[in-house]
Formats: C-alpha cells, sequence, structure tokens
C-alpha cells in the first residue's frame, strides 16, 4: 500500500512538472535546433561538422532557464494577485495550493542553478561573450515578474520573448558553432522569436481583464482586444513574410517547408479573431506552440538537406 507521505510526494512533483509548463518549452527547443542547423548548413561548405554536445549542453541551459521563469512568474503573479480564483487559464501551483510561493521560487533558483551548471561548457567553448549572455538571460528570467522593474508588468513581455527565445538563443548556438555571427542566423533568429512570443501573446490576451485589475500592464492590457490580435496576426505574418529572405538566397526547401506549419497559424489567427477570451484560448495556446515546433522542424530540415 502507497504511504500517505509517498502520496504527497508524487503529488508535489506532480504539480512542479505542470509549474514548468511543458507545453511551452518548445519555445526553448526550437531556437537551439534551428540556430545548430544554420550553423550546419554554413559549416559544411568548409567540411566542419558541427559540435552536438555545445548544442545539447544549450538546449539544456535553456530549458531549465525557461522552467526557472516559468517557477518565479507562478509565485510572483499569485503573490501579487495576477493569479487568483478568476483565472481562465490553466491552473497555477501556487494559486491553486498545491505548492507554497516559497516552494515554487526555491524550485527557480534551483532551476538557475542547473542552468548555470549546464552553461559551464558553452562559457569554456564561448568565453566572455557567452558568459555575459548566460549571466543577462537568468537575471531576466527572475526580472520577467521578480524585482523592483518587472518587465512583464511594464508592457515589456514581448520584447524579452523576441530577444531572448529569439535573438540570442539563435545567435548564441550560431557563435558556439561557428565563431562568427551571420544575418542567416540572425533573419531566424527573428522568425523562431516571433513565432514564441504568439505564445505570450495569447496569454496577455486571455488573461488581460485580470491582469488589468492587478497592474500587470502587458501590451494587451494596456491598449486592449483589437491591438492583441492585430500584434498576434503581425507576428504570424512577419515570421512567414520572412521567408521571403530564404528565397531570394537560394534557400528554397527553407523558404517553402515551414509553410506546411501556415494553416494551423491562420486557424489560430480566426480562432482568436472570432472569440473573446476564454478557456478556449488555451487549446489556441497550445496550437501555436506547435505551429512554432513545426515552423523550426521544417525549417531546419531545409538547412539540414540543402
Amino acid at each position: 500500500m502507497i504511504s500517505i507521505e509517498h502520496a504527497q510526494e508524487q503529488s508535489k512533483l506532480n504539480a512542479f512538472i505542470l509549474a514548468a509548463r511543458p507545453k511551452t518549452l518548445a519555445a526553448a527547443f526550437v531556437p537551439i535546433l534551428v540556430a545548430t542547423a544554420v550553423a550546419y548548413s554554413e559549416l559544411k561548405t568548409n567540411d566542419i561538422k558541427v559540435q552536438w554536445s555545445l548544442s545539447l549542453f544549450a538546449l539544456l541551459s535553456s530549458i531549465f532557464i525557461q522552467i526557472g521563469t516559468n517557477f518565479v512568474n507562478d509565485a510572483i503573479d499569485f503573490n501579487k494577485g495576477a493569479d487568483n480564483e478568476k483565472r481562465i487559464g490553466p491552473k497555477r501551483m501556487t494559486q491553486s495550493g498545491l505548492l507554497s510561493a516559497r516552494q515554487v521560487l526555491f524550485g527557480g533558483f534551483c532551476c538557475f542553478l542547473l542552468a548555470s551548471i549546464f552553461g559551464i561548457p558553452l562559457i569554456v567553448s564561448g568565453g566572455f561573450p557567452i558568459l555575459i549572455v548566460g549571466m543577462i538571460s537568468i537575471i531576466c528570467g527572475y526580472i520577467y515578474t521578480g524585482g523592483p522593474y518587472p518587465l512583464a508588468y511594464k508592457g515589456l513581455g514581448e520584447l524579452f520573448v523576441i530577444l531572448f527565445f529569439g535573438i540570442v538563443a539563435v545567435l548564441g548556438v550560431y557563435y558556439l558553432q561557428t565563431n562568427s555571427i551571420h544575418l542567416h542566423a540572425f533573419i531566424a533568429s527573428l522568425q523562431i522569436g516571433f513565432l514564441a512570443t504568439v505564445l505570450i501573446s495569447i496569454n496577455n490576451f486571455r488573461d488581460s481583464i485580470e491582469d488589468k485589475k492587478v497592474h500587470k500592464m502587458t501590451l494587451a492590457a494596456i491598449f486592449g482586444k483589437k491591438f492583441a490580435r492585430l500584434e498576434i496576426a503581425s507576428l504570424f505574418s512577419f515570421a512567414y513574410l520572412l521567408n521571403i529572405y530564404w528565397y531570394l538566397n537560394g534557400y528554397i526547401f527553407v523558404a517553402l517547408l515551414p509553410l506546411i506549419s501556415m494553416p494551423l497559424a491562420i486557424y489560430v489567427t480566426r480562432g482568436l479573431i472570432v472569440n473573446e477570451p476564454s478557456p478556449l484560448f488555451n487549446k489556441f495556446l497550445g496550437m501555436s506552440a506547435a505551429v512554432q515546433m513545426l515552423f523550426g522542424i521544417f525549417m531546419s530540415i531545409g538547412f539540414f538537406i540543402r
């Protein structure tokens, strides 16, 4: 028979897994994959192989930074009243009482520590620039909702995601692999960053009414529903329109294969236009994560087979 203590420990473990928001972790995986694929395409012309171990350590570090950020967000949003019984998004572990804010914050700092440990081989390989990028990424993971100037409460959440889950992640891994920066990597970073930002934009659109009540001034809370819908449609559109760059530069498969994910992006956009914020938005959030994953995988295939 399972003891009560064992059952409680299992329940806490499950709560921590849910607090990590596993459905959103594509935002950490896709930039690493795409960056490695871009580097592979560039290096193979000189008969140089990518270092898969560096991409693996970058992936592990990125995942734990994101999980740590999610934990801190869970605890601090509860403490500030942003997560309450009126929330229509997925259940938050602190707000539901399954974990205390202290436990979740401790879990967040443990994740940041693990991210730092996995980042050591990256620093050894990439040197001082990677050290600075890693430190800033972890600090910003905390101040996304914590500290005296929480980014998510000041309308800077979208900029944070584009920067760290797009530009920094892709360019950082590309630099590790090639010891250089190239426009190709920057364009890819924008595309992946835009798609990652769709996730937070949907989240903020869904929660905008309750966020505004507790002074969590996201862009959706500041500018309203019309802006939120336009923002999401624009992020999707810019991500796909930038495929023109690849076509003009002779990367035909890179330009065309990601378009396989476009029907799902159109479906999500239409759903957000015709529906008001409700639990249905949680479905659209999951679909937008799938769009980013499909886009990134097919883009990477394009680079690998070029």
